[in-house]
Parts: structure tokens; C-alpha cells; sequence
């Protein structure tokens, strides 16, 4: 098995990529929806009744230097994420029931796009700009990063089920306890978590649906990239080691009897 900083950097780097094409999605996905978001808050913004102040306030940053900002917001985010799973990765290698690398860093993709993106988003779908109440931000984020983490345990828990059963089970009833395990701690998790219900009811449900689309499907580049560019680096390297074991281990015997021989033809009768 490769070192841990072999691992991490490719992590990193495979994060860093996908970060970058998942940015582009969000880009041509998502940034219209936040447009067309921002100018429906700032009609209802401009309809209230004014009381001499001005409730207009100047941008932090403009549109534009958002839009700037995004590749690097989600350039950032890759490669934390990849760092994450690349340690993942070295923690949990040897527990997984597989010999391919590859195949190793897929299903460990597969999990945490499962557990920390789809669990939490069938829960608390994102919102644009315009949605939500800003009393109730602490409340709705500490819920939904709880349920990040409940995701992951109950990924953990369909793995647990599937390598409960003897081992001479049938792979339909591996599949059932995994799939088990995973939905009772989901479903404890989504009875027990509050539920946020604020979105207006003139809010253009068209617009609102397309902007959670766009935020999910940003995710699914996001883990999906990082998993196969994850994948990808971990087999190539696993190609380069392979010459230089097989030479050790049985090409170097191959050329000390070819040298031995051009040394001893010339003395033989």
C-alpha cells in the first residue's frame, strides 16, 4: 500500500479538479436561479412600504466577484473533501472486501456522496437567496450538519449489516440487511431532527425546485469527479509499482543468469 502522503496528495489533487468542474456546473447551473431569486427579494424588498430609511444596503461583494468567488469557493471545497477521503481512505482501505484500489475509492465516494449529500438533502433541500428565516439560520444549520454526520452512520450501518450475515449468505440477503440497517437510522434520524417549512407561498415553485436541482446536482459532479479522478490516480500509481516489484522480484534473477552466461560461452569446449 502506498504512504499516506502519496495517498493525501492524490486526494487533494483529485479534489481540487472535480472542485473546479463542479464550480463550472454551479456556474451555468445554479447562478441563474440565484439571479432570478435575488430579483424577486429585491421587488418584494422595494414593494414595502418605505418609512424614511433605506433599507437598500450596499453589497459586501457584487454579483460579479461572487460569481468570481464561486470557483474558488468550490476549488476550496474539493480539496477539502478530498483530503478527507483520501484519509478515509488509508483508515478504512483493509476493511473493505476488495483488492482493486480503484474500486476501493469508488464505493467510498459512493458513501459519502450517499450519506453527506442525498440523506441531508432529502431532509433540508437547499434554498436560494430569498427563502428562508434569518432567525432560525443557528437552528437550521446545526440540524442539517447533525444529519450530515447521521448520514455517514447510517452508510456505516448498511455496511455493518451487509458483513453481518454468515458467510455463505445469499448476496439478495446482504443487500436487504444493508439496506436496513441504512434506512432505520435514517428514519430515526429524519423523526427525531425539526422540520423547517419556510418557503413562501408565491414563491415560484419552478424556480425554487430547478435552484435545488441545480445545488444537488453540484454535489453529484463534486463527489462523482472527485471519486473517479480519486480512482484513477490510485490504479495508475498501482501500474508504476508493479514493474518495479515484478524486476525485483523476478527479472533481476532473469538478467544475473543472462550476464553469467555471456561470461562462461566463451570458455566452454
Amino acid at each position: 500500500m502506498p504512504s499516506f502522503l502519496s495517498v493525501l496528495l492524490r486526494g487533494l489533487l483529485a479534489g481540487l479538479v472535480a472542485g473546479l468542474i463542479a464550480g463550472t456546473f454551479a456556474y451555468f447551473a445554479g447562478e441563474p436561479r440565484i439571479d432570478a431569486a435575488i430579483a424577486i427579494e429585491e421587488q418584494a424588498t422595494h414593494a414595502e412600504p418605505t418609512t424614511g430609511e433605506d433599507h437598500h444596503e450596499d453589497e459586501l461583494v457584487s454579483r460579479d466577484g461572487q460569481r468570481a468567488g464561486l470557483f474558488l469557493a468550490t476549488g476550496l471545497f474539493g480539496v477539502a473533501m478530498g483530503g478527507l477521503l483520501a484519509t478515509a481512505y488509508v483508515l478504512l482501505r483493509r476493511r473493505l472486501r476488495t483488492r482493486d484500489d480503484g474500486r476501493a475509492a469508488l464505493l467510498m465516494a459512493g458513501g459519502a456522496l450517499l450519506g453527506a449529500v442525498v440523506v441531508p438533502f432529502l431532509k433540508y433541500p437547499a434554498n436560494p437567496p430569498a427563502v428562508g428565516n434569518p432567525d432560525t439560520i443557528n437552528q437550521r444549520t446545526g440540524s442539517y450538519l447533525l444529519l450530515v454526520v447521521l448520514g455517514l452512520v447510517a452508510v456505516w450501518a448498511g455496511a455493518l449489516g451487509y458483513r453481518a450475515l454468515r458467510p455463505g449468505a445469499p448476496d439478495w440477503q446482504r443487500a436487504a440487511a444493508a439496506v436496513g440497517g441504512f434506512l432505520l437510522v435514517t428514519a430515526v434520524a429524519y423523526i427525531v431532527l425539526p422540520s423547517f417549512h419556510e418557503v413562501p407561498d408565491d414563491f415560484p415553485a419552478t424556480l425554487l425546485w430547478n435552484f435545488r436541482l441545480a445545488s444537488l446536482g453540484t454535489q453529484v459532479v463534486l463527489w462523482t469527479g472527485i471519486g473517479l479522478l480519486f480512482a484513477a490516480l490510485l490504479d495508475w500509481s498501482g501500474r508504476d509499482r508493479r514493474p518495479a516489484t515484478e524486476r525485483s522480484a523476478g527479472g533481476g534473477a532473469t538478467d544475473t543468469d543472462e550476464a553469467r552466461d555471456g561470461v562462461d560461452a566463451p570458455a566452454r569446449p
